[in-house]
């Protein structure tokens, strides 16, 4: 897989004459498609279920000067949609599998009609497409195939049990392709994007909407797509708002068990640490990379396996195992028997599942059958339910095979084996939902495949199931989290009738079935907390695997972006270095692309330019050229000392008020303190009439990349970043990094904004720059909130405060304070900027940026409210003044820390 870029003479990539079909393209990221490859040349097929919408993008792109075409109708329909492409240019040489719809619901709300209706879309109408499309790309030698996944597809999300497998289940989908087209140069790559469109708008507040432009998207599918493009394919990228990424799976060092009577679930909770350690990790790209064999064998030669104390049994506890009348299932049944469990054991054959009931009662076990269907998730759940009261375990492990190549691959084969792996598993799942939120108890195994992560010849509908199980998983246990519902997923390798007819004979004895089970058997025990997890198990190996990001690359995300720009930075797109991230959740994962919506042309840094703004007055436009100089600041511990106790930390609170306690350290908002006197000292005479005097603060941002020593010196740079005219008011915003003197490292970022008042009407900017969450509007929903926390202040409050540096004698000399226009001296904003952040950092954890506007004033001895309002990664919240029930804060907000484990209990 050679990621050189085969670049034209010209250095631009080649799109002319191409035909695109791009599918959901009637709006949102689909026209964009459309509008980008019609504008580089490309003939543009429209596919959309609604004709109208269909036809005015076509007519749009035709107005442009371009070429295009419809193909209007369901994608499950896709050898209709693809038929009229072909009947409109001749062929298709690019299909971009776009079209998607949500039926978001909690899983125990989420019909069948929910679940069918988005598996159809995604899964089925990616397939029908393709399929149709795969004789012409053979015929021709060329094709391309764009799949569109999502986070919720590679991390779960809550309410999304249906969108989170499709969208999974198209990365092992688009693995297979690769494969299957590799040799007649057709290449499927699977994008995880994040983009504003009519899915995405009823679920992302609109200042996250404003930063994630479908525009974004569209080069990089671009440069995926491109005649002369880079050479890649069956791999993943996620990207959004500017920001570009490759993703791949990364394998733990695992843990080898002795392959006897000792190897017990007992046995692997006491090396359970060493599955999950990620010291030496591997990234396989195929099935076979591994030592799968001498891992086995070192499995016979080990001593007896350590057990932990008591060790796990299964006693009064209820296990259905779903195509458990051979194979695995019949392995899991033995061991559950063995272990004390109550045992349903389903199958579609009757004389499989009597077998193993009568096996596990030789084995002083309780078992019943069920035989059915998989997809006959209720009638299995009532036979649990009759036999033995309840169900507390469920091991979906029923499949089928369907092995064919995709030329050939008919739509019977790839319904039967989505059913039964990816259907049954819901169906199953499902039924069982209610008894464990009820019980407050309940376990769940998914089963993927080593097939679903890699892909493999011949499996275009098992790879697609088995990797859609992997995202279920991870949905469910979000949503199971707050009910001890905990759903974890494996990709067995096992010896059993499906792989009889393509292993060989040392294989098969190497991989018994039975080496899976007590893995199995942990996950599902009490002893284990784990949830959302997933791990490969073979043959006494086990180890985890997790998603690894490259650093990536940002692109300033208020400009137009050209494929070539990003084929310029191909190489760094595509590093997996000592930067590379390892993402596990939705929130976590979008961590860099948010931050990517400050990345503006108009700020410096990598690929910006200079903040100056067309709009400024030459005035302005000078003070902008003229920083002041760098600044230093050298501060103790007893500054931080001082800090933490003027926004009111108290002297308990030893991590913040004791120089020797363990753990000691400044609260985030400190970073304040060492540029105030740099960012007050930034002159004001650009504006006419400036008189300190009548200068409000207005907005204070304070963006947290690493937490501050507790002593040191560090530098200011200061920067003019905004000037508005407001008319009888400017508003001036400074810009101020504050970095470690030694290292040179950023600490943190301020943005200041004040009020000057008497300062406008000189003709300047009059609207400000989306500056991501330094100028985010923080609306607060319109619900109840999550957490309130009270602190009344003390009269000595802003007496302490000022000791902190801001020596204005507004806030103590009770005479300046009259000429103000205030009856007593007022509490320093940023005081009370930071007792909020310190409400909103012990009410739910770490932040790496805190924006806040200044409301209304507080005299010292009033009581601050702080309300606040979990969304994502983000807390919104306002801080009133209790007795007069005055506003002191508004528009406020942190972005918390990703991978953190909240703390309020919502």
């Amino acid at each position: 897989m050679a990621q050189r870029p085969q670049s034209s003479p010209g250095g631009e990539l080649d799109f002319k004459d191409l035909v695109v079909l791009v599918t959901g393209a009637g709006s949102g990221i689909g026209k964009a498609y459309a509008k980008f490859f019609a504008s580089r040349g490309a003939k543009v097929v429209i596919n959309d279920v609604s004709d109208k919408s269909a036809q005015a993008v076509a007519d749009e792109i035709k107005s442009a000067g371009g070429t295009a075409s419809i193909a209007p109708g369901s994608v499950a329909d896709g050898q209709q949609v693809v038929d009229a492409a072909a009947k409109a240019f001749g062929t298709v040489h690019v299909l971009i599998n776009n079209a998607g719809i949500l039926r978001d619901k909690s899983f125990k709300n989420m019909s069948e009609q929910d679940w069918d209706l988005v598996t159809l879309v995604h899964l089925k109408g990616a397939y029908a497409c393709t399929k149709a499309c795969w004789p012409l790309f053979r015929q021709q030698k060329f094709g391309r195939v764009i799949n569109t996944a999502s986070a919720a597809g590679l991390y779960g999300n809550m309410g999304q049990a249906n969108y989170s497998s499709a969208k999974m289940g198209l990365v092992g989908f688009t693995r297979t392709l690769a494969r299957e087209g590799a040799k007649y140069n057709i290449k499927t790559n699977v994008i995880v994007p994040m983009a504003a469109s009519a899915m995405t708008e009823t679920i992302l507040p609109p200042d996250m909407l404003k930063g994630l432009k479908p525009e974004f998207i569209a080069p990089m599918v671009g440069v995926l797509t491109a005649k002369n493009g880079p050479d890649v394919n069956g791999r993943i990228f996620e990207l959004g708002a500017g920001f570009f990424s490759e993703v791949r799976w990364e394998r733990s060092k695992g843990a080898i068990w002795r392959t006897d009577e000792s190897f017990t679930p007992s046995a692997v909770a006491e090396k359970w640490s060493e599955v999950q350690n990620f010291d030496n990790p591997e990234h396989p790209l195929n099935s076979e990379d591994g030592d799968m064999m001498g891992w086995a064998k070192t499995a016979k030669s080990l001593p007896p396996n350590k057990q932990i104390s008591p060790p796990i049994t299964f006693k009064e506890k209820t296990v259905i195992i779903t195509g458990a009348g051979a194979g695995l299932g019949r392995d899991y049944a033995l061991m559950f028997g063995r272990l004390g469990a109550n045992v349903i054991i389903n199958d579609v054959s009757k004389d499989g599942a009597e077998k193993v009931v009568e096996e596990v009662k030789a084995l002083g076990g309780k078992a019943v059958t069920a035989v059915c269907s998989a997809e006959d998730g209720d009638a299995i759940v009532k036979a649990a339910v009759d036999a033995f009261g309840t169900v507390h375990v469920l091991i979906a492990n029923a499949g089928i095979l369907r092995d064919k190549a995709f030329v050939n691959m008919d739509e019977k084969m790839w319904d039967q084996v989505i059913q039964v792996h990816l259907r049954g598993t819901f169906k199953c799942a499902k039924a069982v939902w209610p008894i464990f939120q009820k019980q407050k108890y309940g376990r769940i195994i998914t089963t993927a495949s080593p097939n679903g992560i890699y892909g493999t010849v011949g499996q275009a509908n098992y790879s697609t199931a088995k990797a859609a199980l992997i995202g279920l998983a991870r949905s469910l246990a979000i949503e199971g989290s707050r009910s001890n519902i905990l759903v974890n997923c494996i990709a067995p390798r096992a010896g059993t009738a499906m792989t009889a007819t393509v292993w060989p004979k040392e294989f098969m004895e190497a991989m018994k079935a039975e080496y899976v089970a007590p893995v199995v058997g942990y996950l599902c025990s009490e002893a284990c907390e784990d949830t959302g997890t997933f791990y490969e198990v073979f043959g006494g190996y086990a180890a985890q695997m997790r998603w690894q990001r490259t650093y990536g690359v940002s692109f300033p995300n208020d400009r137009e972006l050209k494929p070539e720009s990003i084929v310029a930075k191909w190489k760094e797109i595509t590093t997996f270095d000592d930067r590379a991230t390892n993402p596990s959740s939705g929130p976590e994962a979008l961590q860099q692309i948010m931050a990517n919506f400050s990345n503006t042309a108009g700020e410096s840094g990598g690929d910006r330019e200079s903040n100056e703004d067309p709009e400024d007055t030459p005035a302005i436009k000078e003070a902008k050229k003229h920083s002041p100089e760098p600044e230093e600041f050298t501060y103790t511990e007893r500054d931080v000392l001082l800090y933490n106790l003027g926004i009111g930390a108290k002297a308990d609170e030893l991590q913040w008020t004791y120089e020797n306690a363990e753990g000691f350290q400044a609260l985030p908002t400190f970073g304040v303190i060492p540029q105030f006197g740099s960012s007050s000292s930034m002159p004001m005479d650009f504006v006419p009439n400036f008189n300190p005097a009548k200068l409000l603060h207005g907005e204070q941002y304070l963006k947290i990349a690493n937490p501050f020593p507790t002593s040191g010196t560090v530098v200011n740079e200061v920067k003019l970043l905004e000037v508005l005219d407001k008319g009888k008011t400017a508003a001036v915003t400074v810009k101020v990094e504050t970095k470690d003197k030694a290292s040179g490292d950023l600490i943190c970022e301020n943005q200041s904004t004040v009020i000057l008042r008497g300062s406008g009407g000189f003709g300047g900017k009059k609207n400000g720059s989306d500056r991501g969450s330094a100028t985010a509007l923080n609306t607060p929903p319109k619900r109840q909130p999550d957490a309130v926390v009270e602190e009344k202040t003390t009269t000595e409050q802003a007496a302490i405060y000022r000791l902190s540096g801001d020596y204005n004698p507004l806030h103590i000399d009770p005479s300046f304070a009259s000429m103000g226009g205030f009856p007593k001296p007022i509490l320093h904003g940023l005081c009370s900027m930071g007792i909020s952040g310190k409400h909103v950092l012990k009410t739910f954890g770490s932040y790496k940026d805190i924006k806040v506007r200044f409301a209304g004033t507080v005299i010292p001895g009033e009581t601050l409210v702080t309300e606040m309002w979990k969304e994502g990664d983000k807390v919104i919240f306002v801080t009133k003044v209790k007795e007069r029930n005055a506003p002191a804060l508004s528009n406020a907000a942190v972005t918390l820390v990703a991978g953190e484990k909240v703390k309020a209990k919502l």
